[in-house]
Order: structure tokens, then C-alpha cells, then sequence
């Protein structure tokens, strides 16, 4: 099916503008920074910005990888900017932020996986913000416990790492990752005691079995906090939508969550990975 069919009423999103939309963009615009909002056509962008928050991605926006659901430009991007985590650190003054996302790109060709810049990118946000909580959602540094070390020594509340996918799906819309290798992370990030959350997205033809396989490997890895929304395909490039699913379902995938033990459960069409993230903070 294709990715162009019509949505359903369900997934109708706010308007993108507003007075705060306007004073978010200014900014980062100004600070010359990047999100996921905009560089990864999150549908949230109206209801966030206008909320005064954004997920702020580091690293540049150009992706090492070229996944197929992910609407985040890929190639070879440029080395990382040494002033980028003083921007950011300011940026999250200036919206004065309680509770601030990061997020970066895949950056394969760093032989840290950009993890150093990660680390002082935290440390500034924390030294210029005494007091705000920080959430990472991390890519997966091919798996080095060493490069997620790193970032969990720099101090963020919750750490964040997306499965996206069932596993059967796995291969087929994601470029590099691998599902065993996702969990793997999760594992680790726990094992530390440290937050660990995770995300997957619904519509690309996975199972309810496997969904709920999907919930139960999370689970097991220690992993507590969840979210679950619908892919919508960011170009006819990309991944087609196979079913919009209805907000019932993510309704009794919620509830499967929460009986399996999660202790956050974002589930509906348009959760996105940072949809109430200050709630998870757990503080």
C-alpha cells in the first residue's frame, strides 16, 4: 500500500505556528542548531514548539546511514563543531527548560561514534543549567560499551536507545542497526542503573505477536519506560505504510505494557520518542 494514503481522522496534528512556534524557531535558527523535529518531519513539531520545548540534535544532520523509515538526510557529513555543545547548553537557557531532549545522527565515520561529543555536550547543558534533567536518545555506537560509557558517565537522567521495529522487520527498514545489537545497549544502559527507555513504531506490517514479543524483549533487558506511535512514511523513498493503526489498539498495547511492568507507556498514533518525556525522569 502506499505511503500516500489518505490519514485517517486520528492523525489530523496541530498547526505549525504560534507565537512560541515562532520564538523556538528563531532560536534555533540563531543558535544554529538542528532538531529532530524538523530534520526527521516529526508530526509533533506544531504541539511542541508551540509547548516552548524541542528535541535538539547534535552532531549536524547528515546521517551515516540511510534507514528506510527515517526522514533525516544521509551521506558524509561534516567533522563534528567543538561549539556546538556551548550553543546547545545556551539554547536550553534561553527556552529555560526544566527537562531538555538531545538526540543525534548516526556518525559511523568517527571512531568514538561521535560519543566524546556527546559527553561534553551533557556536561555543558548541566554546568550553564544547574538542575535540569536530561534525556539522551542515543544511536546505538555499533554496540562499544566503551562509547556508551562514555555518555552515561557525562550524567543524563534517562537514556534512551529505539528499537523502532519488530525483529522480523529489523532488516528490512533499518540500514546498520541490528535488533539483538538495540538490546544489547538497552542491557547495558540498565545494567549501569541507569534510566533506560526505548521506542518502537506501529503500521509497517508487524504482527500483535510480535509486538508483544517486542514488549517482553524490552522488558527483559531492563528497559522500563516505552513508546509506541505510528510510522508515517516521511517521502515515497521511504518505507510505505502498510496500516494506520487505530488508537484502540495502541489503547490495549498500552495496557500490555504496563501488565508486562513497564512503568511508563506511551502508546498512541502520534507518540513520538520524546512525546512527555519529562514525565520519565522518575525524580
Amino acid at each position: 500500500m502506499s505511503g500516500t494514503r489518505r490519514l485517517p481522522s486520528w492523525l489530523r496534528m496541530e498547526r505549525a505556528s504560534g507565537e512560541n512556534y515562532t520564538m523556538v524557531k528563531k532560536l534555533v535558527e540563531s543558535h544554529r542548531l538542528h532538531t529532530i523535529c524538523t530534520s526527521g518531519n516529526c508530526p509533533n513539531i506544531g504541539e511542541c514548539w508551540n509547548a516552548g520545548t524541542a528535541t535538539l540534535m547534535i552532531l549536524g544532520d547528515i546521517c551515516t546511514r540511510s534507514c528506510k523509515f527515517c526522514g533525516t538526510k544521509s551521506g558524509r557529513p561534516l567533522p563534528p563543531d567543538p561549539g556546538e555543545p556551548e550553543r546547545v547548553a545556551q539554547a536550553v537557557k534561553t527556552m529555560n527548560l526544566k527537562h531538555c531532549v538531545i538526540t543525534s545522527v548516526d556518525r559511523d565515520d568517527l571512531p568514538d561514534s561521535g560519543s566524546a561529543h556527546w559527553a561534553e555536550t551533557i556536561r555543558r547543558i548541566k554546568e550553564v543549567n544547574p538542575g535540569v534533567t536530561i534525556e539522551t536518545l542515543i544511536p546505538d555506537f555499533r554496540g562499544n560499551t566503551a562509547d556508551i560509557d562514555r555518555v552515561i558517565e557525562a550524567g543524563p537522567d534517562v537514556i534512551s536507545h529505539n528499537i523502532e521495529t519488530v525483529r522480523r522487520l529489523t532488516p528490512l527498514i533499518r540500514s546498520v542497526a541490528k535488533y539483538e545489537v538495540s538490546l544489547a545497549v538497552l542491557r547495558h544502559i540498565a545494567s549501569r542503573g541507569v534510566r533506560a527507555k526505548s521506542g518502537i513504531m506501529l503500521g509497517l506490517g508487524e504482527t500483535e505477536a510480535e509486538v508483544a514479543e517486542a514488549l517482553g524483549d524490552l522488558y527483559a533487558t531492563g528497559c522500563r519506560i516505552v513508546t509506541i506511535g505510528q510510522y508515517l512514511a516521511p517521502s515515497l523513498d521511504h518505507m510505505p505504510v502498510i496500516e494506520y493503526v487505530t488508537p484502540e489498539k495502541f489503547e490495549e498495547y498500552r495496557k500490555k505494557g504496563l501488565e508486562i511492568g513497564f512503568e511508563f507507556v506511551e502508546s498512541s498514533p502520534l507518540v513520538r520518542s520524546s512525546f512527555h518525556a519529562g514525565k520519565h525522569v522518575g525524580k
